[in-house]
């Protein structure tokens, strides 16, 4: 799994005249066009609006682009997955892998970001590596789930893009999820959309040197448990029938 993550991403770097520098391009243009329409054409009144933005956005990438391109991963994959015999869920965990790998660059370049806008580097930060983990988990979790929804209706993939779009105006990115007054709501968007945790978890440990509050993160790492092995089953269970489906599609 690990060296075909590494072989994707050195041939996918290679397509490229800037290489391994998309890693933080990409995400940084993304930052950069919303940043112009929410705080200079809309306005935005939030607070050192631009590392909120980056902190919120930088993060969501990570998730919407690995299950995006893990849902697609066995369908590409037909030619290789009708030669050889391998479990069928190495494929979705290759391109999450390889999601892995570009993400921590991006991390590196955000803390440094921070540091460089303001937020002095606190002992508070070593809370993002169990932030990080249970976002990986859930990553892998929803990755491998879309895999086999797509593996059998290509409709999915479809579906998939438009509930990332979906996700990206519910899950605070350009708002804070904490200004909510309605606290019936907040609590519904808080159940029904781990991001939105994971999102404000971020902040709290970058922006407000606060530790995240460690339920909520409980509650997704049980979520993301439960997603995993269901996933792991279905595959094992559906073995021939993703190998069947994935050279048809």
């Amino acid at each position: 799994m690990d060296t075909l993550a590494r072989f994707r991403l050195k041939a996918d770097a290679r397509r490229y005249f800037f290489g391994y520098l998309w890693w933080i391009l990409e995400p940084l243009l993304y930052v950069a066009v919303f940043y112009i329409v929410f705080e200079r054409l809309l306005g935005s009144r939030q607070p050192d609006f631009l590392v909120f933005l980056a902190v919120g956005k930088l993060t969501f990438i990570w998730f919407s682009k690995s299950v995006t391109q893990a849902a697609g991963s066995l369908t590409l994959n037909k030619g290789v997955i009708g030669q050889v015999n391998l479990p069928k869920h190495l494929f979705p965990l290759a391109v999450l892998h390889e999601g892995l790998y570009r993400q921590m660059a991006v991390f590196l370049f955000l803390l440094a970001f921070i540091a460089f806008a303001g937020f002095t580097p606190h002992a508070s930060w070593w809370y993002l590596l169990p932030i990080a983990v249970v976002q990986y988990l859930l990553i892998i979790g929803c990755g491998l789930i879309a895999a086999l929804l797509v593996c059998a209706k290509r409709d999915f993939q479809l579906l998939i893009s438009l509930g990332m779009v979906f996700l990206l105006f519910m899950s605070g990115i350009f708002w804070d999820i904490r200004s909510i007054e309605d606290p019936l709501l907040a609590n519904w968007l808080i159940t029904l959309n781990p991001l939105a945790v994971l999102i404000d978890s971020y902040r709290q440990v970058l922006m407000m040197h606060q530790a995240p509050e460690m339920n909520r993160l409980t509650i997704i790492l049980i979520e993301a448990a439960v997603l995993i092995g269901l996933a792991l089953l279905s595959y094992r269970r559906l073995h021939y029938w993703v190998a069947k489906r994935a050279l048809v599609s």
